[in-house]
């Protein structure tokens, strides 16, 4: 059986049109989910295995290991799109937050990817990790401090990473934009929203989609960015 892919963060929105895709082109799966979706057991009919972890806390990422080293010896690609969206606030306090954001964004995919590195394989060409990271790791945010600054961090792991692995695994990472409306989102929003990228448009899922099997698919790309913005960065 080929190795399978994992896909942290899997349960929804650009993680969960990812998983599909593979299982779709018959790719075996493995995702990780915080809290259970509906979503979650459409994948397993579909063939996905699935582990809850919560990567908030150090032993949440220990114990995903462990349970992911009893569920496979290799790994063909793991990509890291387990995300929080945590912000500032009078109520939040930022010592919390600051932690909360680089534990689910940097620190998890550092430990998965030194303790994993072994298990990434290819014998067709090369194994991969993808970084989903964010249009505002170069930009900042001024309402999503530590968030911004955490995603920066994951695109340095980019860098480091593909030194380390090298010539065996690629590492790349993908950032999007504005990609996927949220579910309430009014029509005024949207507009405004819409009118930030030069293309003024909001493509969907698809397009992380598109830009995972381009990494996946290549044979010289490592330690690059993949920009999926519509142009924003130019506005």
């Amino acid at each position: 059986m080929n190795a399978p892919i994992l896909i942290t963060g899997g349960s929804q929105r650009l993680g969960l049109a990812m998983a599909e895709d593979l299982l779709a082109q018959q790719k075996p799966v493995i995702i990780t989910y915080r809290r259970k979706k509906p979503s979650i057991d459409r994948l397993i009919q579909q063939g996905a295995q699935v582990i809850q972890a919560d990567f908030a806390e150090s032993e949440g990422i220990t114990s995903f290991i462990e349970q992911l080293k009893s569920t496979t010896d290799t790994l063909r690609a793991i990509i890291h799109n387990a995300s929080d969206w945590d912000k500032e606030s009078e109520d939040t306090n930022p010592d919390d937050l600051f932690k909360k954001m680089m534990q689910v964004h940097a620190n998890a995919p550092y430990q998965i990817n030194l303790a994993c590195a072994d298990m990434l394989v290819n014998p067709d060409g090369f194994a991969d990790i993808i970084h989903m990271t964010d249009y505002v790791q170069e930009k900042g945010s001024s309402k999503h401090i530590a968030y911004s600054a955490s995603k920066a961090a994951l695109h340095n792991l980019t860098l480091s990473f593909s030194a380390l692995l090298a010539p065996k695994v690629k590492v790349n990472s993908i950032a999007p934009a504005l990609l996927m409306f949220n579910q309430g989102d009014d029509e005024i929003y949207k507009q405004k929203a819409l009118k930030k990228s030069l293309l003024e448009n909001c493509p969907g899922p698809q397009e992380a989609v598109k830009a995972m099997n381009y990494i996946l698919s290549s044979d010289y790309l490592t330690g690059q960015c993949l920009h999926l913005n519509g142009g924003r960065h130019l506005k």
